[in-house]
């Protein structure tokens, strides 16, 4: 790495000057610089204090946000979440994108300054994200001062390694997209709202205009072959696979030298360019290193992980794939910074089979949705029903559905079912059933498992392995399938109940304990049905649903917080025990008698009756 070049900072501003030297002359010498490939590596120390770092994209201001935007910010809270159940220290961030000419046209538009314009955007968003329960450390706005610092120097660090230049540029660029394309990714289209034909992005749809200009390029064709090594190496780097394969196809066919600047005479509202005033810095350039920007970049060397870096994984919707997987690697490539560990990218919500836009008014408005169906509801039916892969269209008496049939009729029906039964004692069956101390691998034999049927064995294996498999869809970024399984757990588990049918076996107990002749008894203790073994059959069927209750409570709680701890204070579980570690069969001896009481007041109703029912 090249020291700092004295010759840059002429004509700039003490300010830029003075960034430029606080963190060049301390930050790498020559020698120690190594290939990309081995900064990806950490030691183990490194890896243990590093806490695991979340982020959603940053959401642009220019409109009102809708439930695909809340759709987002769940995901990667549920994501931090479950690295928090697991025993790891984790950071959110999420934030707002408020420079580039959108927003300064619709700040335009609403005939106010941008920067209040952006301070009632942001102010929304972080509305959303409070009444949503996003468990975000960070909120950054890429108009706060740290935040244009750290542009700033990333600027004069790429321009210092040549990886920019001034060149003339024409194309096609779409405002709406804040992007330039190349001739072979637009078309021509006839509006139909108005007939109008106009020349359109494929990739988007949105309108674009020929514009011709003379500003700055990050040499992108220069990281081709590395970008390529890179995604070989690392081949779930993007997720689902079907996009890891097009990022791999566009960085082959398609890859361009991308335009950094826009004229300031086009562009005012953004980052100027450190070197140039009358530059004003692209707003992709100047968003995506938001994610380093909380942080703490520029890092002080050997403290670069305290904040998180490299992002273990950014979360996205599928139209801004080429940004966050081509561009963003590039630049750190570029600044030679470890790249993030994974990106999800998620399909879209539709309405009508139309994607929500802000652009277009086809959206459903968050709150709104908040407000008539609730936080758990909204949270339990996006991820359960939102696509990684495939779009989903959302429907508010789908919505009712689903939580009638999975959450009201399901969760809800299982849980009134144990824990509000009678003639039973769950906390008798937990201690006669768990084993804490005994191994719960595949060779040990529990007695609960010895002692049923074939059913209730086949029922114990399924919830002995039920944390693996949800564990392992988490591990794959397909928290959806998590939440669908734990959803089929519970269903199955109501099954179960039904077929044991344990308020029979009550019945049978009680007519045998108060009317059985000394001849009748004898008859059913000799049939292996004496009051003893009709007890320890109910205590079987009890104890394993009341486990299944324990343990889906502890696993829903990254996805639907509130009505998980509801849960688990209804079955009784300590607040001590409900992190993953406790999540084995047969760990916990001491739960069963809850902690509110039940069918009274909002905590002792798990799932009441929607408002839109009413």
């Amino acid at each position: 790495m090249r020291a700092f070049n004295p010759t840059i900072a002429k004509g700039l501003t003490p300010l830029q000057s003075l960034i430029a030297r606080k963190w060049c002359p301390q930050w790498v010498c020559t020698s120690c610089r190594h290939q990309q490939g081995r900064r990806q590596s950490t030691t183990p120390s490194q890896t243990l204090d590093k806490p695991y770092y979340a982020t959603t994209p940053i959401f642009y201001v220019n409109a009102a946000p809708h439930v695909g935007h809340m759709y987002t910010m769940i995901l990667t809270d549920v994501m931090k979440r479950w690295q928090v159940l697991k025993g790891r220290k984790a950071i959110l961030m999420t934030g707002t994108d408020e420079h580039g000419m959108k927003i300064q046209q619709a700040a335009a538009r609403a005939d106010i300054n941008p920067k209040e314009f952006c301070d009632k955007g942001a102010d929304v968003f972080k509305d959303l994200a409070k009444k949503i329960d996003i468990s975000n450390e960070e909120f950054i706005r890429t108009t706060d001062k740290r935040h244009k610092e750290a542009v700033e120097y990333a600027w004069l660090r790429l321009w210092d390694e040549g990886y920019i230049y001034e060149s003339k540029h024409e194309g096609w660029y779409s405002v709406s997209d804040e992007t330039f394309y190349p001739q072979t990714q637009v078309q021509l289209i006839v509006d139909p709202p108005t007939g109008r034909k106009l020349m359109a992005s494929i990739e988007t749809g949105k309108e674009v205009e020929w514009t011709s200009e003379r500003n700055y390029h990050f040499r992108l064709t220069a990281f081709k072959d590395k970008l390529l090594e890179f995604f070989k190496s690392n081949p779930d780097f993007v997720v689902p696979r079907t996009r890891m394969d097009e990022v791999v196809n566009h960085v082959n066919t398609a890859l361009t030298d991308l335009s950094v600047s826009r004229p300031v005479e086009r562009l005012t509202w953004g980052i100027p360019v450190p070197t140039d005033p009358s530059q004003t810095i692209y707003v992709w350039l100047d968003a995506l290193l938001n994610y380093a920007t909380v942080a703490g970049y520029p890092f002080t060397p050997g403290r670069e992980h305290e904040g998180g870096w490299p992002a273990d994984i950014h979360v996205i919707g599928k139209d801004i794939v080429r940004f966050h997987c081509i561009y963003w690697p590039a630049f750190l490539m570029a600044l030679d910074l470890p790249l993030p560990k994974q990106i999800l990218t998620h399909a879209h919500w539709t309405l009508g089979k139309q994607k929500m836009a802000k652009s277009t008014g086809n959206g459903v408005n968050p709150f709104w949705a908040l407000e008539r169906f609730g936080i758990d509801t909204m949270r339990w039916y996006l991820i359960h029903e939102g696509g990684i892969t495939d779009d989903a269209d959302y429907d508010n008496s789908f919505i009712i559905e689903k939580y009638k049939k999975h959450l009201q009729g399901g969760l809800g029906n299982l849980t009134s079912r144990i824990m509000r039964g009678k003639g039973w004692d769950v906390q008798r069956a937990v201690r006669r059933y768990a084993h804490p101390d005994q191994r719960t691998d595949s060779d040990a034999h529990p007695v609960v498992s010895d002692e049923s049927d074939r059913t209730g064995r086949r029922t114990y294996g399924r919830l002995r392995d039920l944390p693996e498999q949800v564990d392992k869809h988490m591990r794959e970024l397909h928290p959806n399938r998590a939440l669908q399984a734990l959803s089929k757990a519970v269903a199955d588990m109501n099954g179960f109940l039904q077929q044991a049918s344990p308020w029979t076996l009550v019945t049978q107990l009680q007519s045998l304990s108060a009317e059985a002749t000394g001849t009748e008894l004898h008859d059913a203790m000799k049939a292996g049905r004496g009051p003893d073994e009709l007890e320890a059959e109910i205590d079987r069927t009890v104890y394993l649903t009341a486990e299944s209750l324990r343990m889906v409570g502890i696993m829903l709680q990254p996805f639907i917080p509130d009505a998980a701890k509801r849960l688990l204070d209804m079955v009784g579980v300590a607040e001590d025990r409900r992190t993953w570690e406790w999540c084995v069969m047969g760990k916990d001896d001491a739960y069963g008698s809850p902690l509110v009481e039940l069918g009274k007041g909002e905590e002792g109703v798990l799932f009441p009756r929607l408002v839109s029912e009413y």
